[in-house]
């Protein structure tokens, strides 16, 4: 019997049809759950972000960058302002033939290649619609020249810009800084949206450390744009608020003054207020003009300055790191009488030289043949290297290093600049890590006088005196003294930072060291009597003397067969009035000689200027004067 064959089987067929029907409805079910979603996520979760992109198709927010602040000194003299300059500009989709009108432009006006060069760049990297400088500061003739033609250069404009301006140029420089434009390593470290409609930025000194206070606040103008994103009518605006204005500590006659007496030398002078902490002048010599950084300094003067030997890009009143040989006496003596290493009237036999226990080496005194038994108050004024020899051997560098820590040596001051160094103040520790190597007695004694590893910068030694001027009481260095919001509003004066203060086991050690330190120059035998011979009033001082380079056992050097490089360093410390200090001061000449021979004098017509009235100045001035045509008579 022939087997059965089923041709159609409904009840597969309806099995068939169902599963399809099922996956069908599946996949219509997650479509529009889906689309559900995606409304939801467009409708609500990213409503306000799409209706900002949708706003932004016919609107458009214009940044309006505010005006820099102004810069003062404590006196309201002008330091650094802003200059109306007038620039050749346009924009690009306002502009029909292009390279033709820039050279009828140059027959026109002095516009260089490389004028054009930049022009176009920055063309092609701007939007169409913002306008591009194609040349700077415009002379009233060019501009007269640019108007009467003006018809021939449509798209082309003359407008006003706003530039950062130093109207004393060089004068402060260090310390005031520049501003340059904005780059993508300024840009991580400050609000982008803030900075969308400013060119420039503090670079360097007080215009980068105060860089959010000058600045201000951008303001804006929301405009009504077309489908090509072209300006058409305001909708709304918000003005900018312009950048503080800022008052420093530094007087600027004194400023000046420290600047023209470092003319003849590579240098740094510090002036502090002990009783405040405010810098009162702070001249790094040479110095630069900051206006050439504004708007991009050429190449050809940025080599001169990198490359010049004399470093005037380079601050020494912060970031010069020098031995300051014989100025740190004063506050090692200090150490030594707290330490109960010395007492005002132990003697040390200042023989012309120390010699370590069990050591055959000596270590020379800068008066070959001694000083003989000298106590601390003739080791302070006539500068003997033995008695601080010996000291700081007893005492041990940890000790040493610790006490003069308390000074401030080897410790920044933490004053508003940036790029402050903290020197050195060495240690056991240190020379392990640093060299790999033990600490041996002889640095210890080399150390006591501030040579060896010790190093210091201007303003540490500045600051160190001022605490020894206020015996003790320390307040941190600052060059902020005031700061004013508006123009219709007085300055606010900044608060003093007080920090802890020096204690001493006596409080006539204090007296002890600074009655040495008026002997310096005031004393019949003191290393700068001749600096202070005729003052009106009475002072304490420090000479030193830093070596550059170490000379053999028994061995002498005639400075005018050397290069002038390996001179030594001059260097002063001081403070005055006695009483109620108003000034401490540090005073480096490099490679000038002794400390007496240069750098005391300097520091003597810097507190002149600072402490005498006018009235004594031109005194001194008169006298001065006759005794340079008594000496002239005399030699003819």
């Amino acid at each position: 019997m022939e087997k059965r064959v089923t041709i159609k089987s409904e009840r597969a067929e309806y099995r068939l049809f169902r599963s399809r029907a099922f996956v069908a409805a599946a996949l219509v079910f997650i479509a529009l759950a889906f689309i559900l979603l995606r409304l939801v996520f467009l409708q609500v979760t990213s409503f306000e972000h799409y209706t900002k992109l949708s706003k932004e198709n016919y609107q458009k927010r214009i940044p309006i960058p505010p005006v820099r602040g102004l810069i003062y000194d404590r006196n309201g003299a002008l330091l650094a302002d802003n200059h109306i300059e007038y620039v050749l500009d346009a924009k690009r989709d306002d502009v029909k033939d292009m390279d033709g009108m820039l050279k009828r432009l140059m027959q026109l006006l002095p516009i260089t290649p490389q004028d054009v060069a930049k022009f176009k760049q920055k063309l092609r990297v701007n939007s169409r619609f913002q306008a591009v400088v194609l040349r700077k500061n415009l002379t009233e003739e060019e501009i007269a020249a640019f108007s009467a033609n003006r018809l021939r250069f449509e798209g082309f404009n003359v407008s006003v810009r706003v530039q950062r301006n130093y109207p004393l140029g060089s004068v402060a420089s260090h310390l005031l800084g520049y501003v340059g434009r904005i780059d993508k390593k300024d840009l991580k470290n400050v609000n982008k949206e803030e900075y969308k409609g400013s060119t420039h930025i503090g670079k360097t000194g007080i215009e980068k450390y105060y860089e959010s206070r000058l600045h201000g606040k951008a303001g804006y103008e929301l405009m009504e744009v077309d489908a090509h994103g072209k300006p058409q009518l305001k909708l709304d605006d918000e003005a900018p608020i312009a950048g503080e204005d800022l008052y420093l500590s530094i007087d600027l006659e004194l400023q000046v003054k420290a600047e023209e007496l470092l003319r003849e030398y590579n240098g740094a002078i510090v002036a502090i207020d002990p009783q405040n902490g405010e810098v009162l002048a702070m001249a790094s010599m040479p110095a630069f003009d900051p206006n050439l950084f504004v708007n991009g300094i050429s190449y050809s003067n940025y080599n001169a300055l990198r490359d010049n030997p004399d470093r005037p890009l380079y601050n020494r009143a912060l970031q010069g790191s020098y031995p300051p040989g014989s100025t740190i006496k004063p506050m090692a003596a200090l150490s030594g009488l707290n330490a109960g290493v010395v007492t005002p009237s132990s003697t040390v036999n200042g023989k012309g030289f120390f010699q370590i226990p069990g050591n055959k080496h000596r270590f020379r005194c800068w008066k070959k043949v001694g000083h003989g038994h000298i106590s601390l108050n003739r080791a302070i004024y006539q500068s003997c290297d033995v008695y601080f020899y010996d000291l700081a051997f007893r005492m041990g560098i940890k000790r040493y290093s610790k006490a003069m820590n308390r000074f401030g040596f080897g410790l920044k001051t933490g004053i508003d600049l940036p790029s402050e160094r903290s020197a050195l103040m060495p240690t056991a520790e240190w020379k392990r890590k640093r060299y790999d190597k033990f600490w041996y007695p002889g640095d210890t004694v080399n150390t006591g006088i501030g040579q060896g590893f010790f190093t210091a910068t201007p303003l540490q030694l500045a600051y160190a005196t001022a605490t020894l001027a206020m015996h003790g009481r320390k307040f941190r260095p600052h060059i902020l003294r005031a700061t004013r919001i508006s123009r219709n509003l007085p300055e606010k004066l900044v608060t003093p930072e007080q920090l802890p203060s020096i204690g001493v086991t006596k409080l006539r050690y204090w007296d002890d060291v600074i009655r040495g330190m008026v002997n310096v120059v005031h004393g019949e035998h003191g290393t700068g009597r001749r600096s202070g011979a005729g003052a009106k009033y009475r002072f304490a001082g420090k000479t030193g003397t830093a070596q550059v380079f170490g000379i053999a056992q028994n061995k002498t050097y005639d400075a005018s067969k050397l290069r002038k490089k390996l001179h030594d360093h001059s260097l002063f410390v001081g403070f005055a009035p006695l009483k109620n200090p108003r000034i401490a001061i540090a005073v480096i000449a490099e490679n000038a000689g002794g400390g007496s021979k240069v750098a005391a004098p300097l520091a003597r017509e810097l507190l002149d200027t600072y402490l005498l009235t006018d009235k004594q100045k031109e005194e001194i001035r008169l006298k001065q004067e006759a005794k340079t045509q008594k000496k002239t008579v005399g030699e003819q």
